[in-house]
Parts: C-alpha cells; structure tokens; sequence
C-alpha cells in the first residue's frame, strides 16, 4: 500500500489534514485505531477560534458549523462576586469564536473524506513508524486481523499524546517541556440551557468554575477538583451545589439546574515537544503539545499545525523547494509557545493551588482587576483568546 502522505489519526487534525490535502491534489491514506463511533463521539475542545472556522469553511466543512455552531463575542470573568465581560471584536478588530463540538467537527470531516478523499481506516492500529530518515518511510499497522505496511513520502504523526509517532523520534534528539498541575477538571454535561448565553470563568476561593454550553439546550459545566478526583466521588447534588457557591455574584444572576448526563475528569498538564520534525516524519496536534483546557487552545493549535503542514507539502509539490517544510517545527512552534504561555497565564490566575497563600490569592485578584480596568491589559487577552495567527 503506496500514498504521498500517511496520517495517523483521525482526529480533527488528521481529519482536517486529508481534506486540506485532498484539495489541493494530494493523496493520503488515514489510519485511525479506534471505530468511527468513537471518533465521532469522544467529548474534547468546543471552541473553536476565528482562524479554525474560517479554515473549517474555507475546507469545505463550513456547512453544519455555520447553522448549528454558536458565534460568541465575548467571555465573562467573575471574580469577588463581581461580573466583567470582555467584548472581543470591539477589542479585535471584529474577530469572535464559536461553540461547536469537536465531536461534530470531526462528523463533518469524516463525511466529507468518506464521500470524496482518500482512504480512511477505521480500528487500523498504528505499530510503528520505520524508516523517517529515508525516502520512503514507512507506517506498520494492523487491520482487519492483518499486518500491513502503508509506504509513504511523508508521515503525519496525529495520533495524540499516546501514539507511536513520536516514539519514532530519536532519544537525542527529543526535548520535552512539562509541567504537572496539582488540580483537575470535573466536568459535567446536563440536559438543561445554558445559564448565560457566553461562557464564564469564575475565580473563587474554593476553587476555578466554568460555565460553557455544547447548544442552546445542553450545558457544559467545569469544577476545579484536585488531581487524581474520581468523578464519581460527586454526587449530582453536591456538584450543583459548589458550582452554584463559585458563580455567585451580587446581583440576582442564578445557576438552572437540569439533569447531568455525564461526567468526566481532565487532567491539568502543559507539554510541549521539541522538534516536530523528523527527517518525514512531522508531529501535528496532542502528539507534540498538550495546553491546559484554561485558554481552550488544544483543537485549535491542532488545527494551526495542520494547516502550516498542508501548506509546506503544496508548497513543495509546487515548486520542488522544501524550504517550507524545513521550516514547519519552528513555524508551528512559535505559535505554541504562545498558547502555552495564554493557557498557563488563564491557569494560573484563575485556579488557586493547594499550598497558594493569601499573597497569591491577593495576585490573582490584582490581575483580573488589572483586567477589568486596562484596556491594553483587556486587549492582550482577547487577542490571544480569540486566536494567534495562523503562519505565526
């Protein structure tokens, strides 16, 4: 089995790669370990940046999003019981985000690459890759009880942070940046509308809350837990309980309550890889970075990866230089330092820790009153939440 480009994984990033790719005359074939029903129903990011929706329609998947996605202009800070909304495009010249599952994103692409791109695997479990330093590396996988060997000119690891493409990377050459979080997410789905129409952070002394939604019907809602909660230590009570204790405000704002659906811990974690290239071998998404959900970056990092790849291989089959995909790990990385730096500064100023003392509960104050009262400082954020250009 012989294709210019093998993707592993079928996540949005590898999703969105073959539909990039597919449009500009480039075959891939996609390897996806899990079955569609999975893929396709997997909880993860629902916000999506300016620069993702206009890459998602520019794609071709732009259809569904435009009439179900919800458009958000701003975010609500909450803090010591008081309400700030940041108004993005009045602080970004016009640009905004949108509500819109990562579960129905990856719907649209699945449709999309079944009906006109090339092959998609369902449970074709990635072994290894061999061979990134040659001309013609290779992808060992499983499917259908068999053994095969997908040859390739280049491989996209988009497998997450799990996969086995960067286990391909030599130890000499990988560097790894972490850092540990002492806290997790509780996270909730409920069977009731949404309790303010933009989401909110609220900083609290007992801990950091979100309020999102996943449509105008269904909420999704967000506890600060410490690391290692099992999720079923919540009552449903007791969850509404402390969500409504973090929320509060001095006006007559309310939390509804409605049947919870499901529920699931989040790990807190900032990683990143370095490089992401490999002679043919390049990283894209969860497989080289991972963001704390704090600065909803993840998906949308994924999809400024893919985008800076699929750019580099036209490129290249263009004009036969491969100076753009020489420059793909320090491109992406520019950009992900950024959104690690956004994420870890929203984790911090919003999470309290187990050993913070009152100095830091006082800084962190100081900075969301910095916010609500500087324009610059307002700006700053808005321009970074509403998403880091593409190429940069």
């Amino acid at each position: 089995m012989r294709t210019t480009v093998g993707i592993i994984g079928a996540g949005p990033a590898g999703l969105l790669l073959a539909r990039l790719l597919h449009n500009a005359g480039i075959d891939s074939v996609v390897l996806e370990s899990r079955d569609r029903s999975y893929v396709e129903h997997r909880q993860r990011a629902g916000i999506l940046e300016q620069g993702t929706v206009d890459v998602l329609r520019a794609a071709g998947a732009g259809e569904r999003l435009d009439r179900e996605g919800l458009r958000h202009d701003g975010i609500e800070l909450r803090f010591a019981k008081q309400r700030h909304r940041v108004d993005f495009p009045g602080l970004t010249g016009g640009r905004s985000v949108t509500v819109y599952a990562q579960t129905e994103v990856c719907k649209d692409l699945i449709a999309l690459q079944l009906k006109e791109g090339g092959p998609l695997l369902f449970e074709a479990e990635a072994l290894a890759v061999e061979g990134a330093e040659s001309e013609r590396p290779r992808i060992r996988f499983r499917h259908e009880g068999r053994e095969s060997v997908l040859e390739c000119d280049y491989v996209a690891g988009c497998d997450g942070f799990w996969g086995v493409a960067r286990a391909a990377f030599p130890e000499p050459l990988s560097r790894v940046f972490e850092r540990a979080y002492p806290y997790a997410w509780l996270g909730i789905l409920a069977d009731v509308a949404p309790s303010h129409d933009e989401l909110v952070y609220a900083r609290h002394e007992r801990g950091f809350a979100l309020l999102s939604m996943r449509s105008p019907s269904v909420s999704r809602l967000y506890l600060q837990v410490p690391a290692g909660t099992d999720a079923e230590e919540w009552t449903d009570e007791a969850i509404w309980d402390e969500l409504e204790r973090r929320f509060e405000t001095d006006d007559d704002w309310r939390l509804e309550r409605g049947p919870i659906t499901q529920k699931s811990v989040t790990p807190m974690r900032s990683y990143v890889h370095e490089p992401m290239r490999h002679g043919r071998l390049l990283l894209a998404g969860d497989a080289a970075h991972i963001v704390p959900p704090t600065g909803a970056k993840g998906l949308n990092l994924a999809v400024g990866d893919v985008v800076t790849l699929a750019r580099a291989l036209v490129h290249e089959k263009e004009t036969g230089s491969p100076e753009l995909l020489d420059a793909y790990s320090a491109t992406c990385l520019r950009r992900v330092w950024q959104a690690e730096r956004f994420s870890y500064d929203m984790t911090s100023m919003l999470h309290p820790g187990p050993g913070d003392t009152p100095f830091d509960a006082r800084l962190q104050l100081a900075r969301l009153g910095r916010i609500a009262s500087s324009r610059a400082a307002e700006t700053d954020l808005a321009e970074a939440y509403t998403g880091f250009p593409l190429d940069a």
